[in-house]
């Protein structure tokens, strides 16, 4: 079984704990995901399954939409409701052209600091087990950039949000320094992600729907269409001959994409064999073959 599958992640479990639960839903020990979601965020997970595994390596610079909640009034240690207080509580009033102002200050490229509650490492020591032991946490800031962050209602002393970021970009951080800038504190209140890269939320289903699904045996309806993967990348679908070249890691000639870099490389409408790069002209060679023969890293 190989596949794409977009989970739609419950609140309360880690993205290492859906896996675990998508390994025995489906019993299958391959089973990997395209990037972390908080144990308090909501929405898309896409798990990769099998052979599919591999092609994580090009999503780890994957964009990711968010929709939110900014609650203002005080601060936490993890910059989100799961935290503990690190301000007193104050009542405030939210103007929301305010608001407004404040979120558009933080679009473009910008540095931004982790929350000390994640899983950047110092020294080799994931930053949240240092900070669960009452431990100083100091983290350099990285450059991020942040497409969209668009406040989109303000209703007593919470914002709605929508964004749109790059890899590596913490929301968490983002409302945190929100509440410094207006200098009554904030934190993360609700987070839910609408798309990593080309998967969205309406591709999303939940555990129980997989659940489902696997005692009826249509699991593989809801895997997403192997043609819709890496959609920057272009498709070829190759001949009985180069398909057998390909699964044995042999190069081939393709002359209709003879200026792509990079294709998909099928073997009927939905079989994905390989992901070949071009060496010169119009040779190809498979340098990530997905087959059920052959799953090495050929180069």
């Amino acid at each position: 079984m190989n596949g794409v599958l977009i989970i739609d992640k419950p609140r309360g479990l880690t993205s290492h704990d859906v896996v675990n639960r998508v390994r025995r839903i489906l019993g299958q020990r391959s089973v990997g995901h395209l990037g972390t979601l908080d144990p308090s965020a909501t929405g898309v997970l896409p798990t990769v399954i099998g052979s599919f595994t591999r092609l994580a390596q090009f999503y780890t610079h994957a964009e990711k939409k968010y929709e939110g909640v900014v609650r203002f009034g005080f601060s936490t240690t993890t910059f989100d409701a799961d935290g503990e207080p690190t301000s007193q509580p104050q009542h405030v009033i939210l103007n929301c052209d305010e608001i407004r102002a404040l979120a558009a200050g933080f679009q473009g490229v910008i540095q931004q600091t982790p929350p000390p509650f994640s899983a950047k490492k110092i020294a080799g020591v994931p930053a949240y087990r240092l900070a669960r032991k009452r431990k100083e946490v100091t983290l350099k800031p990285v450059q991020v950039e942040i497409k969209e962050f668009t406040v989109t209602g303000v209703a007593g002393e919470q914002a709605t949000f929508r964004a749109h970021v790059s890899s590596g970009t913490y929301i968490r951080s983002v409302a945190d320094e929100m509440g410094r800038k207006l200098g009554c504190g904030a934190h993360l209140a609700g987070l839910r992600r609408t798309a990593v890269a080309e998967f969205a939320i309406e591709d999303a289903r939940t555990l129980e729907h997989l659940e489902t699904a696997a005692r009826q045996g249509t699991v593989e309806e809801r895997f997403v269409h192997p043609r819709r993967l890496l959609p920057h990348m272009p498709s070829v679908t190759a001949t009985d001959a180069d398909a057998a070249l390909i699964r044995c890691g042999r190069s081939v000639n393709l002359p209709e994409l003879s200026r792509a870099p990079r294709v998909k490389v099928f073997y009927g409408q939905r079989e994905l064999i390989a992901i070949a790069t071009r060496i010169a002209g119009t040779l190809f060679h498979p340098s990530l073959v997905l087959s059920a023969d052959n799953n090495k890293f050929l180069s």
